[in-house]
């Protein structure tokens, strides 16, 4: 049986719960590559966005705010639902919600690449052979001196230090990466090359059946 998504998102309203603390952490990462990020338009793209909660809260008080196009592509419509009600009422008329298919590289074609990918709540959820994949796309959708800003339980087999070592591969140097101590598995890697060109009509990741 698959999940359901939206009753996986009420774990973020729990103090003290594993999500809680992740998305704490995603929002000062994604807070921190808004500051350093170059003057100017700034291109954002988040795959299964879920309710936006990573970035949206984070755009509405930023300064910023009104040099982002952001595009945030969610499956389940009932998510990105409130995703739209929340940039809505923070008025970021620059915050696209698009419902459909996160894994394939047509949903980003015209933003990339973007000077802040997030990656988060995919790579806890598809095979490792999918992780590879979506790293090496991630090179296509990230621009020159852009961030990516990744999440991983870090459950044995750790694989964070793998994923670190494969985007290294791509170009990409590490900003931050989260310990297993800390359990909530946020890395964060930067662009260090040209990005290459992005293929169209690809699929990037399968999610898993949970």
């Amino acid at each position: 049986m698959n999940r359901d998504w939206l009753a996986w998102h009420s774990d973020y309203d729990q103090p003290g719960s594993a999500l809680a603390a992740r998305l704490a952490e995603v929002r000062g990462q994604v807070r921190a590559a808004l500051d350093r990020a170059p003057a100017g338009p700034l291109r954002v793209v988040s795959a299964c966005a879920g309710q936006g909660r990573d970035l949206i809260p984070v755009l509405a008080m930023h300064p910023r705010r009104d040099d982002v196009t952001a595009r945030l592509v969610e499956l389940d419509p009932r998510n990105a639902a409130v995703a739209v009600d929340a940039a809505e009422a923070a008025g970021l008329t620059g915050v696209q919600v698009v419902v459909g298919d996160a894994a394939v590289t047509d949903a980003y074609a015209d933003l990339a690449p973007a000077d802040l990918v997030l990656l988060c709540g995919v790579f806890g959820n598809v095979s490792d052979a999918d992780v590879r994949a979506t790293i090496g796309h991630s090179a296509a959708l990230c621009a020159s001196g852009g961030t990516v800003i990744w999440t991983r339980h870090r459950r044995e087999p750790d694989l964070v230090p793998t994923i670190c070592d494969w985007f290294a591969q791509e170009g990409f140097a590490p900003v931050a990466v989260g310990t297993p101590a800390d359990g909530v598995g946020v890395g964060v890697h930067r662009q260090l090359g040209r990005p290459r060109p992005l293929p169209p009509g690809v699929t990037m990741f399968h999610f898993l059946p949970r």
